[in-house]
């Protein structure tokens, strides 16, 4: 027998209900912030992420399924949404457009990490960008939204955490300060760390070993004027939009891209990995990958993550309401026309095999999980009615006539 590779799994009901329980959320609230859908596609340039994510990123450098196809490209996976949103937008020239520069996916991504509570190899995320806006308005509606996709899909108890990382300028003058100070200390560092001293010296702050002892040991970041009033005003529309959440100057982020706001929305449920999701401002990557000048923001919701929130919580049943069971071979046809006749009702109705013994469909009802057993035979087809079997409760067996059926199945369900 052949099995699914470590990290890789099938989705089956009822966690693929919750799955599209999410996707409907997220989708009934992007539109209410008018975004728009776009499909990227699975397979990029291995360049792609390289130049956007960072090649010090543990992304690129550890986690990213990369290959040389039959044509000689050196090609890989998605590890992520956002390069790929960019380079649609520059290759298809969507700044022209006249449009907000509201864009949503919702796909699967791959990365080669170690498996574990609501992470996969193979993952689902849901994405927003929003690409032209530079205002404090532009993070505060986008941190709003995402709390409300997820309040939407049923998660409880997030609180969002927010940071400002500076433009390039204060970046800048920070990563000479935090490099030096690295250098100094590099012998308490672990060794991915110590590679990124003169790379990306703030990759440090976000490392899961030296992060947290650095976080209270390392210089801190000085905001300019300018992005110190950017994040001062993000604060405020925060909360004038009702929003609960914290300042957490420790958070980083891992991507190289990130500018000025990042933040993240987080559930005490789920331990010490408790990130649901996250994102940022990235003012300068547009126009770094041969683009305009189109300061933007957006964020990644891992799906995986956010169903186990909500998987003890009502929804999530995928048992049918009604089961049809045919008692007699003259009523098989009268079954199956039934069956059309509830689902186009709203109903939803299921069979196990019209050929099977009585016993025996009755044993598919119960396993079913469905409220209500209806029953056809040869009286019932003669009398134009129908035998009503309740199979949650404790209720008689009963004869409806066919006339009454459906308002009657309605008052049982």
């Amino acid at each position: 027998m052949i099995h699914s590779l470590r990290g890789f799994r099938d989705l089956l009901a009822p966690d693929s209900t919750l799955f599209t329980r999410i996707e409907a959320a997220a989708r009934e609230v992007f539109a209410l912030y008018g975004y728009q859908e776009i499909r990227i596609p699975t397979i990029e340039p291995h360049e792609l992420f390289v130049k956007s994510t960072g090649d010090t990123t543990d992304i690129v450098e550890k986690e990213m399924y990369a290959f040389t196809d039959q044509g000689g490209r050196h090609v890989a996976v998605r590890p992520e949404g956002t390069p790929g949103v960019v380079r649609a937008y520059i290759e298809r020239n969507l700044s022209q457009t006249g449009k907000n520069g509201k864009y949503y996916y919702i796909g699967n991504m791959f990365r080669a990490e170690r498996p574990q509570a609501g992470r996969y190899r193979e993952f689902e995320q849901i994405g927003a960008e929003q690409i032209g806006n530079p205002s404090p308005f532009a993070d505060a509606e986008t941190v709003a939204m995402l709390v409300k996709i997820l309040e939407k899909a049923g998660v409880q108890g997030c609180s969002a955490e927010i940071n400002s990382l500076g433009c390039a300028d204060c970046r800048g003058k920070y990563r000479g300060i935090l490099s030096g100070y690295l250098k100094t200390h590099a012998d308490a560092l672990c060794e991915p760390c110590r590679k990124r001293i003169d790379q990306n010296p703030l990759r440090a702050l976000d490392c899961k070993i030296d992060g947290p002892r650095l976080a209270g040991e390392a210089p801190a970041l000085e905001l300019c004027p300018a992005c110190a009033d950017h994040f001062d005003r993000t604060q405020e529309l925060l909360k004038l939009s009702g929003v609960d959440f914290r300042v957490n100057k420790n958070l980083v982020r891992g991507l190289d891209y990130y500018t000025r706001t990042v933040f993240e929305v987080k559930a005490g449920q789920l331990g010490s990995q408790d990130a649901v999701a996250g994102g940022g401002r990235y003012d300068d990557l547009v126009k770094s990958m041969g683009g305009p000048d189109a300061p933007a923001i957006g964020w990644a919701l891992g799906v995986d993550r956010v169903a186990l929130l909500i998987k003890d919580s009502a929804g999530a049943d995928t048992s049918p309401q009604i089961f049809v069971i045919s008692a007699s071979g003259d009523a098989r046809a009268a079954a199956f026309k039934l069956l059309g006749d509830l689902r186009a009702a709203g109903l939803s109705a299921d069979f196990s095999n019209f050929e099977l013994s009585l016993k025996s469909q009755l044993r598919s009802a119960d396993r079913s999980g469905a409220a209500v057993a209806l029953i056809l035979g040869g009286d019932e087809i003669k009398n134009s009615s129908c035998a009503v079997k309740p199979l949650k409760e404790k209720a008689r067996q009963r004869t409806v006539p066919m006339a009454d059926l459906i308002p009657e199945i309605r008052k049982l369900l």
